[in-house]
């Protein structure tokens, strides 16, 4: 593979966040190039939803001929919202779990996913697939569909249908499993020290659950497993990624890290690093969700490591194809106008009606 190669695949495989409500230069020309896998954004991106769509499509149009960058956000619901109003509020994934109406919690996912694809994303972070054993988690908590793997099962996949069907991809996180860490893996690295059959009938069984629907993707966890790999996060593990989420799990679809500019891998040896031994490992898409400073390092180190290693280019090669239909997921959007609207707020009015009923 040639250098130049390997540094528009190392771009391909690169989730990139930035500062501001307009697109970067940086952020621009890599789109251009064809050097860019996709975008994130987040509430510091955003002033309204309308601003939110022209920035996604001025993304759009600049991009290289053929490709299409895949453009995500967090919109889980609770304490994980990006985009307000319009877009509905919806209570934490915990709400929709107690009240255990799987009919319910699937049209608040597609109602999530309508207002979404208005905006021009394809690809939305959510479900919460981790299990709430731990309700004073400082990451998760009630951004959990319940106590039980059961719960977690029901509701999650029920809602991410309805994101599908209201034509958003969801992304099942965090693998495999952050619901009993003690640690925020955004100030620091958790170690989760349960045996393995406790993971396997507890956290990793709503993945299973995932992998055998084939609903999505599936974003890892920051999270050392001692049972599992006692050296390497979930992020950069190949016996987690490549061996149980591949090999077991029999799970083909695409993987992404969760934000690489997180505590828990500075501590882990930093974004670069956990970047080249994560799709080592058989990650696909690495999320570096603010600096460009990191971004450049990031994929400069990809690049130096597919020049270097053959093999290492097989599996760039091959993340990068897994990523790439993700781009055009699932075609034309629901009307910018929609949202707002008198049926939109009818269609707001009912889900959350239905909710409030339920208790």
């Amino acid at each position: 593979m040639t250098p130049e190669e390997a540094r528009r695949l190392a771009g391909r495989v690169i989730i990139a966040g930035f500062e501001g409500t307009g697109v970067p230069r940086d952020i621009s020309a890599a789109v251009r190039d064809g050097a860019l896998g996709g975008v994130i954004l987040f509430k510091r991106n955003v002033e309204s939803h309308t601003q939110v769509a022209e920035l996604l499509e001025e993304i759009r149009r600049s991009s290289a001929p053929g490709f299409r960058p895949i453009a995500a956000v967090d919109q889980e619901g609770g304490r994980v919202i990006r985009l307000g109003a319009p877009l509905t509020r919806l209570p934490s994934a915990r709400v929709l779990g107690q009240r255990d109406d799987p009919a319910l919690t699937y049209g608040a996912g597609r109602l999530v996913g309508l207002e979404l694809r208005a905006c021009g994303f394809g690809l939305d972070f959510a479900p919460v697939l981790d299990v709430d054993t731990r309700p004073d988690s400082p990451v998760i908590g009630d951004r959990s569909f319940g106590p039980t793997p059961a719960v977690v099962i029901r509701h999650g996949l029920s809602f991410a249908r309805g994101l599908r069907d209201g034509g958003v991809l969801p992304c099942a996180k965090h693998f495999p499993g952050h619901g009993d860490a003690t640690v925020d893996s955004h100030l620091a690295l958790p170690r989760v020290s349960h045996p393995l059959q406790r993971l396997e009938s507890i956290e990793i069984e709503p993945f299973a659950a995932w992998a055998r629907a084939g609903l999505g993707p599936v974003m890892t966890a920051h999270v050392i497993f001692d049972a599992l790999d006692e050296r390497e996060p979930a992020t950069t593990s190949r016996p987690i990624v490549k061996k149980l989420l591949r090999g077991r799990l029999n799970f083909d679809g695409a993987v992404f890290t969760d934000d690489l500019e997180m505590g828990a891998i500075a501590q882990a040896g930093g974004a670069a690093e956990a970047a080249v031994r994560g799709i080592d490992a058989g990650v696909d898409g690495v999320c570096v969700c603010r600096r460009q400073e990191t971004r450049e390092a990031v994929q400069q180190a990809i690049a130096k490591r597919a020049v270097d290693s053959s093999v290492f280019a097989q599996k760039l090669v091959r993340a990068a194809t897994r990523l790439e239909p993700l781009g055009s997921f699932p075609g034309p959007r629901v009307e910018l106008s929609w949202l707002g609207s008198t049926a939109h707020r009818a269609q707001q009015q009912t889900v959350l009606t239905a909710i409030e009923s339920a208790r």
